[in-house]
């Protein structure tokens, strides 16, 4: 057969459903031939990085890749911000561009560079296809390493020549295998050291929110009582109805639970990525042992240097401590200042559940009625901005999964792509992406796709007329910010101008009923609410003087 049929007939062995992204001519082939795929469906984007949002939050939310596609030259190098997004996130996906012809490939040529070489930096691996005979073993090769811990982006390359080859290769057939378990002297010494211990403490890190690793950690704190502090992206590994959920770490403050990691005399880390919250911001003083457990070695730090170190599945590991507590039980240990911090976070994100206040509206209230409108399935999407920081502080999840945050790369236009792919995940749930005003804009061309598509999505624009985070930021260092103002469009007439639902929002009271409203009218809506961001220099001022007894 053809290459690029062969191309499609391995990714239909793969089991891979969606590809993301905008074809040119050197993908003419390869797209000739997936529109004859009944399994594979094409989703037309209107840019490329908004393709490789969708393909990130697809993977994130399902543990199996999906395609984003350019062409060469600019269609690639805009694919990169949202693949190098998704790698550091640990999503998988594959990522696929077109080339010119090999002929031309080694001098001076329209539109011609070495992509290759520039997803180097950004992907798991990346390679150039340059024999049609290849192809099985290259992609079997991508996908597989695309889902191996830590998941992230493999690279394909199809120049246009090779693309019409004829090939006699075949898929080769997926097979998959356990990942390798622990030793039992390592689960022992852990087990000791928990024994000897008075308050320890659990941070879950991206990595408990995939491989089942949540259910595991739920059944260890049932039975040990022990607290686990989240990262942004692990959020829902425990229940935040459930009393050893000690909520969020990573605002780089001394928050309530920065204060029990100070006390505690033993942290066991779980699925720990450093590129959200670097160890010299927990851990500087190296006055506590470490059990680090994750699915690879732990990154060499000088602040981060575990007296244990678990490698292997994380379920597994979880499970092996699981069977040693229930032979035998460990000792009571010291919960109070635990149960103090829950309690003073939950006091926290009430504080202004009522509030009234008209023409702008509190980060917390939003977050508190974005809350109470979604259910425990459903799910919210944050951009990257100064609405970030909030969602991670005061947005708590039922279940993994249910909050998208992007904090290892940090790409602002994430949201609004990211909630489309969300919808056609689960289009049975709420979908609701927040954003602000600036991020929103970075991938606005995405409300086309949205419509067409008919996406059941909520975005809500938090409107400061500015880059908040940036401004917070200088502020706290500096005591003053740059020029970072700008306008913005008449949100309305935006939204009706490419057919979505307005809604806007100016007074607290009303925002619950707003959302309803926006979330109750078929097809994708945007409500806009003013925000008073204010409250940043008051959350840094508070938290930086957050004190607690140890």
């Amino acid at each position: 057969m053809k290459t690029s049929d062969l191309f499609v007939k391995c990714l239909e062995e793969e089991n891979i459903e969606l590809i993301f992204g905008v074809p040119g001519e050197e993908n003419a082939d390869f797209m000739l031939s997936l529109e004859e795929s009944d399994q594979i469906r094409f989703v037309l984007t209107r840019h490329e990085q908004g393709a490789a949002f969708m393909a990130e939050v697809y993977g994130r939310l399902t543990g199996n890749p999906a395609g984003c596609l350019g062409t060469l030259g600019p269609g690639a190098t805009n694919l990169i911000t949202g693949v190098a997004d998704a790698n550091m996130d640990r999503a998988p996906m594959l990522v696929l561009t077109g080339q010119g012809d090999t002929e031309r490939l080694h001098k001076e040529s329209h539109q011609v560079m070495d992509v290759v070489k520039m997803f180097e930096p950004v992907t798991k691996w990346t390679h150039s296809v340059r024999h049609p005979d290849n192809l099985p073993e290259i992609i079997r090769k991508a996908v597989r390493l695309a889902r191996t811990e830590k998941p992230g982006a493999c690279h394909i390359e199809l120049p246009e020549d090779i693309a019409k080859l004829s090939s006699s290769a075949s898929p080769i057939s997926v097979r998959r295998f356990r990942r390798p378990v622990p030793q039992e002297k390592l689960i022992d010494r852990t087990i000791d050291l928990l024994n000897n211990a008075r308050r320890p403490i659990i941070i879950a890190g991206n990595g408990c929110i995939r491989k089942r690793a949540s259910k595991q950690l739920r059944l260890f704190t049932k039975a040990t009582g022990i607290g686990v502090i989240s990262t942004f992206m692990a959020k829902g590994a425990v229940d935040k109805d459930d009393p050893t959920c000690l909520f969020t770490i990573g605002l780089q403050a001394k928050d309530h639970v920065a204060h029990l990691i100070d006390a505690a005399d033993l942290v066991i880390v779980l699925g720990y990525d450093m590129v959200e919250y670097p160890p010299q911001l927990w851990n500087n003083q190296k006055e506590r042992p470490v059990v680090h457990i994750d699915f690879l070695p732990a990154e060499i730090d000088a602040d981060y240097h575990p007296e244990v170190e678990i490698v292997g599945d994380i379920a597994h590991t979880l499970w092996m401590l699981n069977e040693r507590v229930a032979q035998k039980p460990l000792p009571d240990y010291d919960f109070t200042l635990q149960a103090s911090v829950r309690e003073s976070m939950l006091e926290d994100f009430q504080t202004h559940a009522n509030d009234e206040t008209t023409g702008s509206i509190r980060p917390q209230k939003a977050i508190w009625d974005a809350r109470q409108a979604l259910g425990p399935e459903d799910i919210l999407l944050s951009d990257v901005g100064a609405h970030k920081m909030w969602i991670a502080r005061y947005y708590h999840c039922h279940e993994p999964n249910t909050c998208l945050i992007p904090n290892g790369f940090c790409s602002m236009g994430f949201a609004l792509p990211g909630a489309i792919a969300a919808h056609l995940v689960h289009p049975d749930k709420r979908i609701l992406a927040i954003t602000g005003d600036g991020g929103f804009l970075m991938n606005v061309q995405e409300m086309e796709t949205a419509k067409r598509l008919n996406a059941n999505i909520v975005v809500m624009v938090w409107e400061d007329g500015g880059y908040g985070l940036i401004s917070w930021k200088q502020e706290t260092e500096f005591g003053r910010h740059t020029r970072l103002s700008f306008n913005n469009p008449n949100w309305t007439s935006l939204s009706e101008s490419f057919g979505w639902n307005p809604f806007s929002c100016q007074n607290a009271a009303d925002l619950s009923e707003a959302l309803e409203q926006a979330f109750n009218t078929p097809g994708p809506s945007l409500l806009t609410i003013p925000i008073d961001y204010t409250e940043n220099k008051k959350l840094t001022q508070r938290l930086g003087n957050i004190t607690r007894a140890i």
